[in-house]
C-alpha cells in the first residue's frame, strides 16, 4: 500500500505542508530563457547587468510546489496527467532572489466521466507577507467516474469579433523543452519520446507552462511596457499541444480599463491557450 489518497471529492480542502523555497537571479534568468527570452528584446530578464527583472509568470515555478504536494499525497500516474488551466496573480513584483514559504490546498475536484480535474491553489509569502497566488488544474485521464459533480464551465473569455489590439509572434526552439525543464518541471513526457508514447502521444511536446510563459512575456511586453510592476494577473486554459519549432502567436484584445482578453495559437491556426484573461495597471 502506498498510503496515498485516491481521487474523489473528499480531496477538496486537503492542505499540503508549507515548503521553503529559495531562488536566485540564475534561476529567474534560466526561466526567462526557457520561455523564449532572447538578448534582442529580453535582455532585462536574462542579464544581471540590467537587474535582472523577473518575468511575472516565474511565480508558477515556486507555486508549482503545491502541485508537488498533490503528487506525493494522491494516487495518480504521471504519464496520464495533463495541465488543464493556470492562473497567476502577483501581489508585488517578484524579486530576483528570495526566500519564501509556499502553502497549497486542493480547491476543487470534478468528475468529467473518463477523467478527473483537480484544482490546486498555492500562495507564496516572504517576510513582508503574501507575494503571489497561483491556481492550477490537472486533467487526470482515466481517473473519472467516481460519482462527483462535473463542475462549472468557467468565466467566458471568448475573443471579440474584431482585430486584436496587439499581436506577438514567437518561435519555439527544438531545445525549448530541454531548457524549460531545468526550472523544475522534469516530466519526461516533454523530452523522452518513449515516455511520451507511454502516455499515448506521438512525440514529446512543449510544457503547457512553457507556452503560458511565452504568452505571459507577450502580455508583459505589449500591455505593461515590459514593466513587471504593471502586471497583475494572467489566467488561461490549455487547449492543444505546441510542438517544438512551432510559432506561438499571442493575440490581445483590450476589454476595459486594465483588462484584456488573450488567445494564443500556432502558425497552423490551432488555439493552444484559450479562455485567457490578463489584468494590468494601465
Amino acid at each position: 500500500m502506498s498510503g496515498k489518497k485516491t481521487i474523489s471529492k473528499d480531496l477538496v480542502g486537503m492542505t499540503f505542508p508549507a515548503v521553503d523555497v529559495e531562488w536566485s537571479d540564475k534561476d529567474t534568468m534560466l526561466y526567462a530563457l526557457g520561455v523564449g527570452a532572447r538578448p534582442a528584446d529580453g535582455l532585462d530578464f536574462i542579464y544581471e547587468g540590467r537587474g535582472p527583472k523577473v518575468l511575472p509568470t516565474y511565480a508558477v515555478i515556486p507555486g508549482g510546489r503545491g502541485l508537488a504536494g498533490l503528487m506525493s499525497g494522491v494516487e495518480m500516474k504521471l504519464e496520464m496527467l495533463l495541465h488543464g488551466e493556470q492562473s497567476v496573480e502577483l501581489l508585488r513584483p517578484l524579486p530576483s532572489s528570495a526566500k519564501i514559504k509556499v502553502t497549497g490546498r486542493v480547491s476543487e475536484v470534478w468528475d468529467k466521466g473518463k477523467a478527473a480535474v483537480i484544482g490546486v491553489e498555492s500562495t507564496g509569502s516572504d517576510e513582508k507577507g503574501p507575494l503571489f497566488k497561483t491556481h492550477a488544474t490537472l486533467f487526470v485521464r482515466g481517473a473519472g467516474g467516481f460519482g462527483g459533480e462535473r463542475g462549472p464551465s468557467g468565466v467566458d473569455a471568448t475573443p471579440p469579433a474584431r482585430t486584436p489590439d496587439a499581436v506577438v509572434e514567437d518561435v519555439t526552439r527544438p531545445e525549448q523543452g530541454a531548457i524549460y525543464r531545468l526550472s523544475g518541471d522534469r516530466n519526461p513526457i516533454h523530452i523522452d519520446p518513449d515516455f511520451a508514447k507511454l502516455g499515448g502521444f506521438e512525440k514529446p511536446f512543449v510544457h503547457g507552462l512553457c507556452t503560458y510563459g511565452f504568452v505571459g512575456r507577450a502580455v508583459l511586453s505589449e500591455l505593461c511596457g515590459n514593466d513587471p510592476a504593471r502586471f497583475k494577473s494572467l489566467s488561461g486554459r490549455f487547449a492543444a499541444q505546441v510542438h517544438f519549432g512551432d510559432t506561438i502567436i499571442t493575440k490581445m484584445w483590450k476589454a476595459g480599463d486594465g483588462i484584456a482578453i488573450v488567445q494564443a495559437e500556432t502558425q497552423n491556426g490551432n488555439v493552444v491557450l484559450s479562455q485567457a484573461r490578463a489584468t494590468y495597471k494601465s
